[in-house]
């Protein structure tokens, strides 16, 4: 049963790095998609290699999530860790078929701290270690907005003076590489996510003695959310593409440009954050340049509840589920 759990779990992880891959596709090429800069078909697919290489680039970010959560490893087993998989897969599907931009950091993140909760109460959890994902998580839009802002500012004191339409032929190529360097983030820190996940599964099952991921896990992650990329995920692309601010190839450039500088430092740091949150942030930050009301502020109030109800609804979901699992298998 043990063994056959495992597999569940892993099967689990890998269908939430696939199901992120097209929940959050549109992080990458939304700007790109909206000023059509690129066509969505090679969007998509030169998101879902650089996502491939990003994913296979660093683990930093997994062991963050695989050792800095939970206490002890002696605290998760296999039932605790699907029942968190598949609080963040339920959330992910229901806010992607509404088209808002949520976070799979927060809802896989959330869907362990419930499930730990109910398992093993407060004690269970490494509270500095939950504290400061959570001060990450909430800095980074915050940072991304102020460096928006900034990044803006300077590229309209040096290009200015262009012609919009010079300056929309010289920003469309830059912003495609910009793009890609957006994908490589998402990959790079995203599907670490999923790897810690799995690799702390195989760390309490004791089929690993230290918390290094393995290389087929990497591989198998990577593949999934670069799968997932692939597919697509327009509802949310439509809304973070359009509907927050109109872009432009300028203003697509510098969104794509400082959500990258922002995820790629907290990547560096072994810190998740959510690629959605900043690059929403972003967007708002460099919209805001032209003027106030240029961003749709109701779009951003919606983001905003469903970014504070992710973590305490999906702690809820995976708390009920691993009570359900418990009936069901003890």
């Amino acid at each position: 049963m043990h063994d056959a759990l495992l597999i569940v779990l892993v099967f689990l992880a890998l269908a939430f790095d696939y199901i992120n891959g097209f929940h959050d596709t549109a992080n990458a090429i939304a700007t790109s998609v909206s000023t059509r800069a690129l066509s969505p078909r090679r969007a998509v697919w030169m998101s879902a290699a650089f996502n491939f290489i990003g994913a296979l680039s660093f683990t930093g970010v997994a062991k963050t999530i695989g050792g800095d959560i939970v206490s002890s490893v002696k605290m998760v087993d296999s039932q605790t860790i699907i029942a968190a998989l598949v609080a963040a897969i339920v959330w992910n599907l229901v806010t992607w078929y509404y088209g808002i931009p949520s976070s799979s950091s927060h809802a896989i993140i959330g869907g362990l701290i419930g499930a730990v909760l109910v398992s093993h109460g407060f004690s269970g959890l490494k509270i500095v270690g939950v504290l400061t994902i959570f001060v990450a998580l909430i800095a980074s839009p915050i940072i991304g907005g102020i460096l928006g802002v900034i990044i803006m500012k300077l590229l309209r004191l040096f290009f200015g003076k262009m012609s919009p339409g010079k300056i929309n032929s010289t920003f469309k190529p830059l912003q495609v590489c910009a793009a890609a360097i957006m994908s490589f983030s998402h990959g790079a820190n995203d599907a670490q996510k999923a790897m810690g996940i799995i690799t702390l599964a195989l760390l309490s099952a004791g089929q690993l003695e230290t918390l290094d991921v393995p290389l087929w896990v990497k591989i198998c992650c990577a593949a999934a959310m670069a799968f997932g990329t692939a597919t697509g995920g327009w509802r949310i692309i439509k809304t973070m593409g359009g509907k927050i601010y109109k872009l432009t190839p300028l203003s697509g450039f510098a969104a794509d440009l400082n959500s990258s500088i922002t995820i790629m430092s907290a990547t560096l740091l072994h810190l998740p954050v959510s690629t959605t949150h900043v690059v929403a942030g972003s967007i708002m930050g460099v919209g805001s340049t032209q003027r106030i009301k240029a961003v749709n502020w109701g779009i951003g109030q919606t983001m905003v509840q469903a970014w504070f109800l992710t973590i305490p609804l999906t702690a809820v979901i995976g708390g009920i589920i691993h009570k359900v699992i418990l009936m069901l298998f003890n």
